[in-house]
């Protein structure tokens, strides 16, 4: 019974709130229920960190919640990021917690309209993303999480960032928005990666506009990363693990300093043109 009782305190996260718990260092992670978010979630987890891991389905996924069964400080929020008075609710809730990194992950990158809600083996279809064959109601969504969620998030918990101790802010990118890192250019994938170039530019003006507050802002490209969504490349060479990938974001991500605020960082943190 004690340990059902656990489980569900960390579900609903009040094990998190309760007065005179002292936890370690708090990491925020959005889109925490699959690929990368849920790596990110499981390594922090390792590391001892407080999880604020946040998902955009109806119940709490099968994936979290296995994560909460087996210990830690994990505290699992609904959060769509693209809902304006659902990030601000939650940021209401989560006023008075620090959050050390706040790591904007949530994305879309392909048209998912045909796939079950649970399956996230089911590779997309990139077609209509082509020129010729674009699906503009796709675009409307790719740039509204893509681009909107993490200037949202950023935004409402911009003050929870400010009373943590490292006050970092990191989007997860891609060399895919690159702007001048791609000769010749390749036609394709248009929606995802304008919404990569515009994720970039939008959070290198956020990192000039907090840098007098000490806030280290990141843009990450964690690499042609095999994720579920991305399963049926396995065979293709250069795909790299996603524990492998999320390892040295985590390790960038802890060496970075106000100095390297406005950089768009390959995972391992070398420098990356876009």
């Amino acid at each position: 019974m004690r340990a059902l009782a656990v489980l569900i305190a960390l579900l609903t996260g009040s094990l998190l709130a309760a007065p005179g718990v002292a936890f370690a260092e708090t990491v925020m992670i959005t889109g925490a229920n699959s690929g990368i978010g849920l790596e990110l979630t499981r390594q922090y987890m390792a590391k001892g960190w407080t999880i604020i891991a946040t998902h955009r389905r109806a119940e709490v996924p099968k994936s979290l919640a296995q994560i909460a069964a087996g210990g830690g400080k994990l505290r699992i929020e609904r959060l769509d990021v693209t809902n304006v008075d659902q990030v601000r609710a939650l940021a209401r809730k989560l006023a008075n917690v620090p959050i050390d990194v706040l790591i904007n992950n949530a994305g879309v990158y392909n048209d998912r309209g045909s796939c079950a809600a649970e399956d996230e083996g089911c590779p997309g279809d990139w077609s209509t993303q082509t020129f010729g064959k674009m699906r503009f109601e796709l675009l409307d969504t790719i740039m509204a999480v893509n681009v909107k969620g993490p200037l949202l998030v950023s935004e409402s918990f911009y003050s929870n960032v400010k009373a943590g101790t490292q006050k970092k802010l990191v989007a997860i990118s891609s060399s895919n928005g690159t702007l001048t890192g791609e000769n010749p250019v390749r036609g394709g994938t248009i929606f995802y990666r304008t919404s990569k170039a515009a994720l970039n530019r939008a959070m290198q003006i956020v990192a000039a506009s907090v840098k007098d507050d000490g806030v280290t802002v990141l843009m990450l490209n964690p690499g042609p990363t095999l994720t579920e969504h991305q399963a049926h490349l396995k065979d293709y060479k250069g795909m790299l693990k996603t524990s492998f990938t999320v390892e040295n974001m985590i390790r960038t991500i802890d060496k970075a300093t106000i100095q390297d605020t406005g950089k768009f960082l390959r995972y391992d943190g070398v420098a990356e043109p876009w």
